[in-house]
C-alpha cells in the first residue's frame, strides 16, 4: 500500500531532523528569540509551495507577534496552473535575478531583524536576492531546506552563491532532492514529496523553541488563541490584542 511507503518515509524525515538538527534549530530560535525581544521582526520567505511554510505560522491559532509573512503574489499563486499567473510564469520569474531585490523595496527593514527562508535546493535567484540583500542591511538569515541533499548543485545566482551560502544559520529538512519519494508502477517519476511535511515540522520546532526562550526571559507573547472554544469568554479580546500589538509593530515595516 503506497500511503504506508510514504509515511514511513514521513517519519524517517522526522526522525533524522530529531537526530540531527536540534543544535541548527537551537541556533535560528536563539537569533529570532532576539529580534521579537528587541519588538523588532523575523521576516519570513519563500516562493511556489515554500510558501506554505510562511502561511503556517501567523496568523495562526497558538502562532504569535512577530513574525512578519512576505508572500509575493507571482511567486506563490499559480493555482490557475495555465493561463494567467500559471506555472510557466512561475518558473521563470524565481529565476529571474534582480526580482528578489525589488520585493525588498517595499518593506523597511533593520539590522535587528531576521530574515527566515524557505528553500529545497536554495539555487534560485529571488530567494538568494533577498537573502544576500538582508545580509547588507546586517540582518541575521536564516535558511530551512534540503542543505545535505542539495550539495554540489550550481547556484542560478552570479554572486556563485546557494542561498545555504549566505546564511548565518541553516536548518536541513533532510528531505531528498528529488522531493518526491514514492515509485509508481509504469511511471519514471515519482510521487509523494516530503519538503512541505518537513519545512512546516521544523517551523514549529523552531518557534516553539522561540516562545520557551522568550517566555523563560519574562517576554509577554501576544498568542492567537482559539476562538472556538465553548467557554472561553475573553478568547476575542486576546485575538484583537494580538491584531492591534501587530498592527502597532507594523508600522515599523
Amino acid at each position: 500500500m503506497l500511503a504506508k511507503n510514504w509515511l514511513n518515509n514521513a517519519r524517517d524525515i522526522l526522525n533524522k531532523i530529531e537526530s540531527t538538527q536540534l543544535d541548527n534549530i537551537a541556533r535560528a530560535a536563539d537569533l529570532m528569540a532576539a529580534s521579537i525581544e528587541a519588538r523588532r521582526w523575523v521576516h519570513t520567505f519563500g516562493c511556489g509551495h515554500s510558501t506554505i511554510p510562511v502561511e503556517e505560522m501567523y496568523p495562526r491559532i497558538g502562532g504569535f507577534v512577530g513574525f512578519h509573512p512576505i508572500i509575493e503574489l507571482p511567486l506563490s499563486y499559480f493555482t490557475h496552473i495555465v493561463g494567467d499567473m500559471g506555472v510557466h510564469q512561475f518558473i521563470f520569474l524565481e529565476r529571474v535575478e534582480g526580482y528578489g531585490t525589488q520585493i525588498m523595496k517595499g518593506y523597511n527593514f533593520d539590522a535587528r531583524d531576521t530574515m527566515w527562508l524557505f528553500s529545497h535546493t536554495g539555487i534560485n535567484n529571488v530567494n538568494i536576492d533577498v537573502a544576500l540583500g538582508a545580509k547588507e542591511i546586517g540582518m541575521s538569515v536564516v535558511v530551512c531546506g534540503s542543505v545535505a541533499e542539495a550539495q554540489g548543485k550550481k547556484s542560478r545566482h552570479s554572486s556563485g552563491k546557494t542561498l545555504f551560502d549566505v546564511a548565518d544559520v541553516v536548518v536541513d529538512s533532510c528531505v531528498p532532492i528529488q522531493d518526491a519519494s514514492v515509485e509508481l508502477r509504469n511511471h519514471q517519476d515519482k510521487i509523494g514529496p516530503l519538503s512541505t511535511h518537513a519545512f512546516v515540522t521544523l517551523v514549529w520546532m523552531i518557534i516553539t523553541t522561540v516562545a520557551e526562550l522568550l517566555a523563560d526571559r519574562g517576554v509577554h507573547l501576544h498568542i492567537h488563541p482559539s476562538h472556538n472554544i465553548p467557554g472561553d469568554t475573553t478568547a476575542g479580546e486576546r485575538l484583537s490584542a494580538a491584531l492591534n500589538e501587530y498592527k502597532t509593530r507594523l508600522k515599523g515595516v
